[in-house]
Formats: C-alpha cells, structure tokens, sequence
C-alpha cells in the first residue's frame, strides 16, 4: 500500500478545550495510533497502562499508553488509544481508523468510510 498522510484533531477527552491539529501517517500495519511524547503531555493526556510493541526490526518494546479523542475528515471517536511516541513520530493505527469506521484507499490515497460487521442478532 502507497504511503499517505492526513489531518486529524486530538483532544483531551477529560477536557476537549486542550486540543491539536496534527498530520499522521497512515499505517496499516501499526495496531495504534502513536503521537509523540511532548504533544501528549502539553495535552494532558494521563498513561493509562504500558503496552508490549513489536517493531519493524522485530524488537520488543514496552511503551505507556493513553487515551485522545480524534476527528478526521467528520468522523469522530471520543476516545482513542495512543501511544507516548518518540519526536516526530506521527502515525494513524488500525485501531483508531476502524473506531472510526474508516479504510485506506491504496489507489486514491485517501480514507474512505466501511461497511462494518455486525453478528446475526435473529434467527
């Protein structure tokens, strides 16, 4: 899949008013969103717990995880988990993207929305 950016705002869910445009990667392969460290905390964004990450290189890394609240391109969740990044380190998870119902277009290099999946709930 072709690389891509997109606009998203972040916020702290326990007080909206303290928020941040910011651009991310998307990444496919990434299970959560990553923002970096300093961001996080001028937002106020507490640690909740610390996650076991397996890198690219196949390290692994422990690493604390928080909650955002995110908007992107209209679609909004209230609470997103994301990890305390490194600088510069910007990247949109799958998590996040199907909480807010949404999927990389290789070809268009856009989101777009999704059908999600729903058990039968009659017989």
């Amino acid at each position: 899949m072709g690389v891509f950016k997109v606009r998203a705002r972040i916020w702290n869910p326990l007080n909206p008013s303290r928020f941040r445009d910011v651009e991310l990667l998307v990444d496919t392969s990434a299970t959560y969103t990553v923002i970096p460290h300093d961001v996080l905390e001028d937002l106020s964004i507490r640690v909740l717990r610390r996650v076991r990450l397996r890198l690219a290189d196949n390290r692994v890394v422990e690493e604390a995880v928080g909650e955002v609240g995110i908007e992107i391109e209209g679609y909004r969740a209230s609470a997103t988990p994301v990890v305390f990044g490194d600088p510069d380190i910007y990247i949109l998870g799958s998590v996040t993207m199907e909480q807010l119902g949404l999927a990389p277009n290789p070809i268009t290099k856009k989101l777009r929305p999704t059908e999600a999946l729903l058990m039968q709930l009659r017989t």
